[in-house]
This record gives C-alpha cells, structure tokens and sequence, in this order.
C-alpha cells in the first residue's frame, strides 16, 4: 500500500462507481479524503462514513462541475478550508450514447461541459494552490473508448479524447512545480454506467478483453493511487491504461 498520510485528495464523482472505490482507496492510503459530488449527497456521505469508519479521515462536498466558476470557487473553497490540496482526481463524468446522427447538440454541450469543461476548472483551481506548496498530483480520468473508438460513442470518445491531450499539456506546463499530470484509461468496468448492459453483450465484450474478465472499480482505483503516490513521482504526462488487455 502506497503512504498518503498528510496528503489533502479531492474526488469529484467520488460517490459512486470508480470515483467511490478512488476515494476508499487513497484513504486507505492514508489520506484525507474529500468526496466531491453534484447529487446524491446521502451516497457521499456514505462513502465518507465507509473511509472513518475503517480508521481513515473523510468529509464531503458538493458542487457541480459543468460549471466552470461554480467548479473553481468549490476546490479553492476547500484548499483554503484544508490549507493545502496534494492530490486532485477528476472522476467526474456522464455518458450519452448514440451513432453520429442522431447526437443533438445539447448532448454535446453537455458531455463536454461535464467531462472536459469541469475536470479543466477543477484543475486550474487545483494548481493555485499546488504551485504555492510545489507539490502536486492531478489525474484524469479517461477512458479506453477515447484511445480506441467505439460505436454509439462519437461524443464519449471525443471527451475522454480530450483528457489525454489536457495532462500531457498540463504535465508540460506544471513539471517545473513538481505537479505530475496523469490520466486513467479503463476499459469495460462494473459501474452504473455499464450496469444496463444485456448479458450478451457483456459476453461479447469479455472475449475481447485477454485476461477474460470484466474490470472491478478496484482495479482502477489502485493504479490512480500509485500514480498519487511519490513512488510515481517520476510520471507525468502518461495514460496509464487498465482495460485487461483490451487495447494495448
């Protein structure tokens, strides 16, 4: 287990699914845990109460991302509550599927405001404080869709695409502050996103992943901690793929 003690994390969409398991996993690390979530507070507060009560330290708070000064004043908001923020995952993120067609232009403004807009504010607001302590550790979560493609998810795709050009630039700009900028790239995992999938299509999808199994949010949730860590100190600017061996 990676040694997080005395680090400040911020999750956003950490009260569920791989932002949940994200959460438990650096607070089992020995971080103090902040649960960001735009709703379903009572999720988040379970999640906090799932941290404590195995020992670690946790709390919660709400904003909604797709807002962008909405978005900065709540991680500046709680910096400056913590007086510090080592570690920032940007977890949060919706999926509207659909062939090219029949995307409508809402959904896009959408997608984006969430999944690009948001994790970008959060990020800019992180390394205010970051760059005052030199120290830093922002990662990105993305998707294996948005380095491969995949049909129904021009617009998905086109947003997770977009997180891997934002750390490698952010990686670049920050390097000189030991700030590391990373992305996840998980493949098919259990979550609520994936929940609603026919069991044939799921059957479909494990032939095409080597190790022959669906992905838990605990396997993603252990490669964002080690890139958090200072055993990772050294990386910046990667896409860390977790995908079974789907895309390599």
């Amino acid at each position: 287990m990676f040694d997080l003690k005395g680090r400040a994390a911020l999750v956003t969409g950490g009260s569920r699914g791989i932002g949940r398991a994200v959460c438990e996993a650096l607070g089992a690390s020995g971080a103090h845990v902040v649960v960001g979530f735009a709703r379903g507070e009572e999720q988040a507060r379970a999640v906090a109460a799932a941290i404590t009560d195995k020992g670690g330290s946790a709390e919660i708070a709400g904003f909604d991302v797709s807002n962008m000064k909405l978005a900065e004043d709540a991680v500046s908001a709680v910096a400056k509550k913590l007086g510090r923020l080592d570690i920032l995952v940007a977890s949060a993120g919706i999926a509207i599927d659909g062939l090219l067609l029949r995307l409508k232009e809402d959904e896009l403004d959408q997608l984006f405001a969430v999944n690009v807009k948001g994790a970008i504010a959060c990020a800019r607001a992180a390394t205010k404080t970051m760059m005052r302590a030199r120290y830093g550790r922002i990662v990105f979560l993305s998707s294996v869709v948005g380095e491969m493609g995949n049909v129904g998810q021009t617009a998905y795709a086109a947003s997770k695409a977009a997180l891997l050009g934002v750390a490698r630039t952010l990686a670049r700009e920050y390097a000189s502050r030991n700030i590391t900028v990373n992305a996840v790239t998980p493949g098919f995992i259990e979550t609520d996103m994936t929940a609603s999938i026919s069991e044939d299509m799921k059957k479909q999808l494990v032939s095409a992943i080597p190790l022959g199994r669906i992905g838990k949010p605990e396997d993603v949730a252990a490669a964002v901690t080690f890139l958090c860590s200072d055993e990772a100190g050294y990386i910046t600017g990667q896409a860390l793929r977790v995908n079974g061996g789907m895309y390599v």
